[in-house]
């Protein structure tokens, strides 16, 4: 096959989904926020149900509510008439996708469910159809064409299930106010939770803190950033206040000059107002100074007050760059 053509197919493809992902704004609609509502305010938790492709969308969608504060339980359709049913308790709300509604397993299910008494939602791409028939609410996922050549593999339709799933998930977690750090709580593992709350603070002090006064040699500070291994040395007044910073690379340019080693003190050298960043800060957030700086270690402050130094490659380390 020639390399245009794969190309073609390949975008032809992606069109598709997309137009199909499109469509569905038309069904964001008063049945789309009942949705929203009774899921909002229930005590209890949304049961997700599906089988071949759509279960598989179902599982993502759970996934993707759990970690953004909706409690959801997956439960495969036919597992389900076969005895997973009993982890539907009474104040849950069960939610069946299928694209037809019509499979047998569905059919089943929907039934089992009126029968039990649990409010059920639709996510369907037929409708009328039993699931559409026998639902409290409806979410329509209803595509014009899948991508597939012969129209037959759910393709468009299994894009805008999963679309349909963030949608109610994002409206979902605005209602709720669901912060930054609700979502760390979910996340504490990977370079993601740490983005979302390791601190500064976390990375610097294990950390050496490298220190002169503004009256050392230039000897001395050499010694100072050779000894702490972290780049540069931090410039302290005689009260102890951070007033400036010197880096190896200020030294080099400084030695390149020929200075007198120990007539010259860090206070002559120092780059004065250095760029710092506060212990309590997300590290996430120092790692944006240094871009944006062209730097690699920063100085950690309060105010006047130095505490240490974090450096990019303790950035590096924890997986956030």
């Amino acid at each position: 096959m020639p390399k245009t053509s794969i190309q073609e197919i390949a975008k032809n493809t992606l069109t598709l989904e997309a137009d199909a992902i499109l469509e569905l704004r038309q069904f964001i609609n008063d049945s789309f926020e009942k949705v929203v509502n009774v899921l909002l305010h229930t005590k209890g938790r949304l049961i997700i149900s599906g089988i071949g492709k759509s279960a598989i969308i179902g599982q993502k969608i759970v996934a993707t509510l759990n970690s953004t504060g909706t409690a959801s339980i997956f439960m495969h359709a036919a597992d389900a008439i076969h005895g997973d049913l009993g982890m539907v308790r009474e104040e849950d709300i069960v939610m069946i996708i299928s694209k037809s509604g019509e499979s047998p397993e569905i059919r089943v299910l929907v039934s089992l469910i009126q029968n039990i008494g649990n409010p059920l939602i639709a996510m369907v791409g037929k409708i009328p159809s039993s699931l559409s028939d026998g639902a409290s609410y409806i979410l329509n996922t209803t595509v014009s064409q899948e991508a597939c050549p012969n129209n037959l593999a759910p393709t468009a339709s299994t894009t805008a299930q999963m679309a349909m799933g963030d949608a109610l998930a994002v409206c979902l977690m605005e209602a709720k106010g669901f912060s930054a750090d609700d979502f760390a709580k979910f996340h504490p593992g990977g370079a993601l939770g740490k983005k979302l709350y390791l601190r500064v603070n976390d990375l610097s002090k294990l950390n050496e803190k490298p220190a002169v006064n503004e009256m050392s040699t230039l000897r001395e500070v050499i010694v100072e950033i050779t000894k702490k291994r972290l780049g540069l040395t931090a410039v302290l007044n005689e009260q102890k206040e951070l007033t400036g910073v010197i880096t190896d690379g200020d030294l080099r340019r400084m030695l390149e000059k020929g200075v007198d080693l120990e007539k010259t003190t860090a206070k002559d050298i120092m780059g004065i107002s250095p760029k710092t960043v506060n212990q309590e800060a997300l590290a996430v957030h120092a790692l944006d100074i240094m871009r944006k700086n062209n730097i690699t270690q920063l100085l950690v402050a309060e105010e006047k007050n130095y505490v240490g130094v974090i450096h990019l490659h303790d950035l590096i380390r924890e997986g956030l760059l």
